[in-house]
């Protein structure tokens, strides 16, 4: 009875967009069915998942009359909701890009912004950071739209019993524990000690049927650890139901170095399709699976970012912007000239070398801004 009604709410949803706007909503679709699939041990954590399919066959709708309105409504939209963090990872680029010391926004207009998106269709709300459980009432927020998928990418640090009860109550809410490897790769990065604290609290998250992810930044030093089997399967064995691979972005100097090879990213871009098959989990590579989309996904393409100041960039790792959002609706930001000439120029948007493919055309995005007075 379960997979009929999946199967029914993913083949009904609006057909109405563009190429790569199809593909994305029925990779959404596929993503759900998915979820679905790798939870139906927890009958909770699935029928939440068959909740969110009819939500997504409604968000798909919206934002296909908002199309016709001439806003370009995104799926994803990734909300840095704070600068600060109470790690100093090495390469971070959140660090490295010393974003502006302006006040962040408060509760009430990040939640009305989240309001707006809702209303507008949008499906997935990425909370980034800096760390945003820094900002620890930020599950009062997620509490109030059960509709969204809020995917929370945390050091992990901050969660304690308490947020532990409180993220068992909210279904649509996953936090994604950042890991690179072993214990080895990841203290390298984040600190001593680190990748022990981070074991317990991924066994917490297990024994209490928490469904939780793991992003991995990848690298050309923990490129042969998370690629290998071994580890994936002792994830899988810990619960993680999900996974993100994430090329890293040389965004601080002196780490270019780290980037994957060509030739590793074409061994990691194998892998996690190897992995999709044998294990009964979610894998998500970034920007692999872009390139099935024509390329780069921002600018409202696939997602959109919000500083936690409340700028609207095309990408977390593009500080560009020529409109903020304390002061304005949602709807009417959405009509950044900023973001609609990088959307007009998709030949621009083509993955180059690996990472972010705005960074590395950062003059280009820059020179948009100049002509426009920005």
């Amino acid at each position: 009875m379960i997979a009929r009604f999946i199967f029914y709410f993913l083949e009904t949803c609006m057909e109405h967009d563009n190429h790569y706007i199809q593909l994305l909503n029925t990779s959404l679709r596929v993503f759900f069915k998915d979820a679905v699939r790798v939870t139906l041990k927890r009958p909770s954590q699935a029928y939440h998942f068959l909740q969110t399919v009819r939500w997504q066959k409604r968000a798909v709708r919206r934002r296909s009359y908002w199309a016709e309105q001439g806003i370009h409504v995104p799926p994803i939209i990734i909300f840095s909701v704070t600068n600060r963090c109470n790690l100093h990872c090495k390469g971070c680029y959140a660090q490295a890009l010393n974003r502006t010391s302006q006040d962040e926004m408060d509760d009430p207009t990040m939640e009305r912004i989240i309001a707006e998106a809702h209303d507008l269709g949008t499906s997935f709300f990425v909370l980034a950071g800096g760390e945003p459980l820094v900002r620890w009432n930020i599950l009062d927020i997620t509490e109030r739209f059960p509709d969204i998928i809020f995917l929370i990418f945390t050091n992990g640090l901050l969660i304690d019993d308490t947020m532990l009860n409180r993220l068992k109550k909210q279904k649509h809410v996953v936090p994604v524990i950042s890991l690179e490897g072993h214990e080895a790769e990841t203290d390298s990065r984040r600190g001593l000690g680190v990748y022990e604290r981070l074991s317990q609290i991924v066994q917490k998250l297990h024994h209490r049927h928490i469904f939780f992810s793991v992003s991995l930044t990848v690298t050309n030093i923990n490129m042969p650890v998370v690629t290998d089997a071994m580890f994936i399967q002792s994830m899988v064995d810990s619960g993680c139901k999900l996974f993100f691979f994430l090329e890293y972005t040389a965004i601080r100097e002196g780490t270019e170095a780290w980037l994957p090879t060509d030739e590793e990213r074409d061994r990691l871009n194998r892998a996690v399709e190897s992995f999709r098959k044998d294990y009964p989990a979610l894998f998500i590579s970034v920007p692999g699976d872009e390139e099935q989309f024509g390329g780069c996904l921002s600018a409202g393409r696939g997602f959109i970012h919000i500083t936690a100041q409340g700028d609207l960039e095309p990408c977390p790792f593009a500080p560009f912007s020529d409109i903020n959002l304390r002061n304005m609706p949602l709807k009417e930001a959405l009509k950044s000239r900023l973001l609609s000439v990088i959307r007009a120029h998709a030949d621009q948007l083509e993955e180059g070398q690996g990472g972010c493919t705005l960074w590395q055309k950062r003059e280009w995005v820059q020179s948009l801004l100049e002509s426009a007075g920005a």
